[in-house]
């Protein structure tokens, strides 16, 4: 599946994306380069175990295990200490990013309750685009009844495109679902 989508770039979307901006080099073509999947979780300075399920939870859904991140500063409102875990990560390229992309686009997104396409505008000037979930349970993966808490995700898309239009045209022919 994944390689069908990585076929489908070489062959549909990069000459598409050279014809439309008139690159002089195939090495100017916009494309994607990773994919960052971020869970935070507040509540994981009273409960540790905590941190362990969101790690689980973004091994099935990324296929690929997560790393736990920590606080970088000491916040006393927040009863936060320098060093604590306070989320997961998972960054996944090649195979396995084309894989996710392909999953997240074609059979998570459409199940989110009145989907009407992800935001258009949600890029950072310089070609990434964000993208933030409410639950994890859109995932397939993820069994209902096994789930402690929902929690949401952030989930970025680092392109090389230079300009948001490139990288919005280039995740528009990769697939992405955006609102008209």
């Amino acid at each position: 599946m994944a390689a069908r989508l990585k076929e489908f770039y070489t062959a549909e979307v990069a000459p598409a994306l050279m014809k439309k901006y008139e690159y002089q080099s195939v090495m100017q073509i916009p494309k994607m380069n990773k994919i960052v999947i971020n869970v935070g979780a507040g509540d994981a300075k009273e409960n540790v175990k905590v941190i362990d399920t969101i790690i689980e939870e973004l091994g099935l859904i990324s296929g690929q295990k997560a790393v736990p991140t920590y606080a970088k500063k000491s916040v006393a409102n927040f009863k936060l200490r320098e060093g604590s875990k306070i989320g997961a990560k998972v960054t996944l390229r090649g195979e396995k990013m084309y894989e996710f992309m392909d999953r997240l686009f074609n059979f998570a997104l459409p199940r989110v309750r009145d989907f009407k396409g992800i935001n258009p505008n949600a890029f950072d000037g310089r070609g990434n685009y964000a993208l933030g979930l409410k639950e994890q349970l859109i995932f397939p993966e993820i069994e209902y009844d096994k789930v402690e808490k929902i929690r949401g995700m952030d989930i970025c898309f680092v392109t090389t495109a230079t300009t948001d239009e490139e990288a919005r045209e280039l995740l528009k022919l990769m697939g992405a679902p955006f609102a008209e």
